[in-house]
């Protein structure tokens, strides 16, 4: 909104030097730094509300004598409304609300923070203790997906010209003038990725800052690519598919980071508020729709790598678990609890060096990822 109010001053009055406001890179500065003012301001108006109306983490039977979660019941949780808040209002303040990369992904976070909101809703004020089912939750997650995939696959002349040519491509790592086309089946793979980020960072939010931090780190990484993506300089330099409009992105990532780094601050070790799966079904879905409007789906796996290998060690425990159940007639474990973090809670490291050692190591994927771009 403010790029406008920047227009008619400059139409009104045309003081100098007023046109450095409509800049990307200034107005990127601006989304973070107002972010990171209202996620540090209103979190302890909203953790005291949260208390007061008794919104707090219900103990989870299945984290008896995992490291210190029992004393962690009773903290406020929903805390994902303040992440909401810092990151969607200084979007709309310093983003250019017309864009079409803008509205989806404006759009996709609320609808998934919806989800997650209701579900904690269900949890901690209707005590219903799994709260939203399962199946609703896909539902909803596909309904988003769904949503994203058909936009770009059937209005691809919403996102400019020649995005037509493009909008069922994608990069792929560490190869030179390749990219793959998802044809047909581009909407289900884009239900799928954001059905699967989305759950994959809810499954991460176990330790105190371990979600808020890793996603913070993923997206500081992708507001740099949305930045090379759309200048067109830089990605013919370096090989990669351009896409004008992209670095409007960069505006949602930083107000996401500045968010981040407010609400870490609460959340650190020992957390005075967890974000609920308001805030992690609403930041995994984010992270997955700007790989897929960024065309950047493939590099998910390895800029999203602690997602994925938690994700993977709980399908994996399920899955061997039921397997020597039905050979053996007793279920066996391959990790002592899954998801991996709760596993090495369990031989007794501390959350808060395994939430420091899972940030060392979203830094070197997130290097990796960059990388890609000049390894090839």
């Amino acid at each position: 909104m403010i790029i406008y109010l920047i227009d008619l001053i400059k139409e009104l009055f045309s003081p100098p030097g007023v046109g450095v406001f409509t800049y990307i890179t200034f107005r990127t500065a601006g989304a973070a730094i107002t972010a990171l003012i209202i996620s540090v301001l209103f979190a302890k108006p909203i953790i005291n509300k949260l208390k007061k109306y008794q919104l707090k983490e219900q103990y989870k039977d299945e984290l008896t004598g995992v490291g210190n979660h029992s004393s962690k019941a009773g903290t406020p949780t929903m805390g994902g409304l303040i992440l909401l808040n810092a990151v969607i209002i200084p979007t709309l303040l310093w983003a250019n609300i017309e864009n079409i990369f803008v509205i989806l992904i404006v759009i996709s976070t609320l609808l998934l923070g919806g989800i997650g909101f209701l579900d904690d809703y269900l949890k901690v004020v209707k005590k219903y203790k799994k709260g939203l089912i399962g199946r609703y939750k896909l539902v909803g997650q596909i309904f988003v997906g769904l949503i994203v995939g058909s936009v770009i696959y059937f209005f691809p002349d919403l996102f400019g010209s020649n995005f037509d040519n493009i909008n069922t491509l994608t990069t792929v790592p560490f190869s030179k003038n390749i990219n793959f086309d998802f044809g047909i089946f581009y909407i289900p793979v884009v239900i799928f990725i954001i059905t699967a980020t989305s759950n994959a960072v809810n499954l991460t939010d176990g330790l105190d800052g371990l979600a808020i931090g890793t996603v913070g780190i993923v997206v500081l990484t992708l507001l740099l690519i949305a930045y090379i993506t759309g200048h067109f300089e830089f990605a013919d330099y370096l090989n990669i598919i351009h896409i004008n409009g992209t670095a409007e992105l960069t505006i949602f990532c930083a107000a996401l980071v500045g968010g981040a780094l407010g609400f870490l601050w609460y959340n650190s070790y020992p957390a005075q508020v967890f974000m609920g799966d308001t805030g992690s079904l609403a930041l995994g879905g984010a992270v997955g729709v700007l790989c897929v409007l960024l065309k950047k789906e493939f590099l998910l796996p390895i800029l999203g790598g602690i997602f994925f290998v938690n994700t993977l060690s709980v399908i994996l425990q399920v899955a061997y678990f039921k397997y020597t159940k039905k050979k053996y007639g007793q279920g066996r474990r391959i990790f002592l609890i899954a998801p991996l973090h709760h596993h090495f809670e369990k031989k007794k490291i501390h959350e808060s060096k395994i939430v420091i050692r899972y940030y060392i190591v979203a830094v070197i994927l997130a290097i990796i990822t960059l990388a890609t771009f000049k390894i090839r």
